[in-house]
């Protein structure tokens, strides 16, 4: 399970995953600019890497993620949606699903971004509206993450978005019945182990909750070893190295009870 908001470094080597294993990505294309997102390709720019990925892997492996959504004076209601109509209408062929969240008022946040404006319960209602009316004209499967809220007379999804139906449907594979448990109130996924780590990421968006800020993230970049396994810095002698409890969610085949002699 991969998500980033820019894919293009990695496509040339992708093969080398997905030809091993079972795969699904998260791809973010927002409304937002380099005032917002300073280290993250334009809109143009990513739709094109998005469509190339969808090429590679097939449409049926991609969620679109346009999220967090909020407000500024500049980034309006009506920027949102038609920024969301355009970006829809090219990268409904190439996508599985669409998946938004709104932004949530952390105080790091408000600090971070104090141009931010509080979204009400009347711009949420009329956000969702717009999004799940265009994404129903260009066809989209559309759903919330981690958002409280029922907007499905808005043709809108409340699901994980990573759920085993999504992950199963996607790679043509049968998982066993387990509960989704989440990692947070609203959430709907399964359990997963995440591999990275705060204040790595050099994007700069201002939004992040996962960045303390960003100078930290490029001191940390520093660390970082290519040939190392870890994702910033080496295994030490003083280091212990746990090893976690990892089991498959896939359901037995019967040719897997088969006992050869």
């Amino acid at each position: 399970m991969f998500c980033s908001k820019n894919y293009k470094p990695i496509l040339p080597r992708l093969h080398e995953i997905t030809d091993r294993f079972n795969t699904y990505f998260h791809y973010t294309i927002t409304a937002y600019g380099k005032e917002i997102e300073p280290g993250v390709p334009g809109i143009e720019e990513s739709m094109e890497t998005l469509i190339r990925l969808s090429q590679i892997v097939g449409k049926q492996r991609i969620a679109w993620r346009y999220d967090l959504v909020l407000l500024t004076k500049e980034y309006t209601i009506k920027r949102h949606l038609e920024t969301f109509e355009r970006m829809a209408k090219v990268l409904s062929p190439y996508i599985d699903r669409c998946v938004f969240s709104f932004v949530e008022m952390y105080k790091k946040l408000e600090s971070n971004m104090p141009e931010l404006i509080p979204l009400s319960g009347q711009d949420i209602d009329t956000l969702a509206q717009g999004l799940g009316g265009i994404a129903k004209k260009y066809g989209i499967t559309i759903q919330t993450c981690g958002t409280n809220g029922d907007f499905s007379r808005y043709h809108i999804r409340s699901s994980g978005c990573m759920t085993l139906d999504i992950l199963g449907n996607a790679n043509g594979i049968i998982f066993k019945d387990l509960k989704h448990k989440g990692t947070r109130q609203g959430c709907h996924c399964i359990e997963s182990r995440d591999i990275g780590a705060y204040d790595t990421c050099m994007n700069g968006c201002k939004y992040c909750y996962a960045n303390k800020n960003t100078q930290k993230a490029f001191e940390n970049y520093k660390y970082h070893d290519k040939a190392s396994p870890l994702l910033l810095g080496v295994v030490k002698p003083e280091d212990t190295i746990i090893q976690g409890a990892q089991k498959s969610f896939l359901k037995e085949k019967k040719s897997d009870r088969t006992n050869y002699q």
